[in-house]
């Protein structure tokens, strides 16, 4: 269950505006992927059922699409990330995994097919004075279906528990630091 939040979500922008806020004690939940290439689009649709419900007021969440060094700012902006992305792992569809990477080479080489531009953003971001913590969870997809928005059934259905898992971190993360 989403716990209440006093405001709806923060739906982040690359403008400056919001980046004159300070970020330091928020936490931004960052869904990655393909919008329209069916499970693959698991990051982006995972955070549009996030911006339905109420979260705590700490939560930012940000659809990064595909958007590799476009999403750099974000890295500066927040000191804590959690990603939200697919991956073709062989894994049954739906397998919710949580990893915590410390470095590039630790985020899975089965990431799915926009892993080019967000390996080549992560190698970037470790290359940055400050790195934010970075926790990362994957879905596994059994395939890519290009010009489809709809999910598989057992990749909708980790959605919800998905959802809950990140939050429980969210909050770990929030009452430690």
């Amino acid at each position: 269950m989403i716990p209440e939040r006093s405001q709806k979500p923060t739906a982040t922008s690359n403008d400056a505006f919001f980046f004159e806020k300070d970020k330091a004690g928020q936490i931004l939940i960052l869904g990655i992927g393909n919008y329209l290439m069916g499970d693959e689009g698991v990051g982006p649709q995972l955070i549009q059922e996030m911006a339905r419900g109420t979260l705590p007021s700490y939560l930012d969440i940000l659809d990064g699409g595909t958007g590799g060094f476009l999403l750099l700012n974000y890295f500066e902006a927040y000191r804590h990330i959690i990603f939200v992305d697919a991956t073709l792992d062989g894994k049954p569809s739906g397998t919710v995994s949580q990893l915590r990477p410390r470095f590039a080479s630790d985020f899975p080489s089965a990431l799915s097919v926009h892993d080019l531009g967000l390996k080549d953003m992560v190698e970037a971001v470790y290359l940055m004075e400050k790195v934010p913590d970075i926790h990362l969870f994957t879905i596994s997809i059994e395939k890519v279906v290009p010009m489809s928005v709809a999910l598989s059934d057992a990749v909708q259905e980790a959605i919800p528990g998905t959802i809950e898992k990140i939050l429980q971190l969210a909050n770990q993360i929030k009452t430690t630091s």
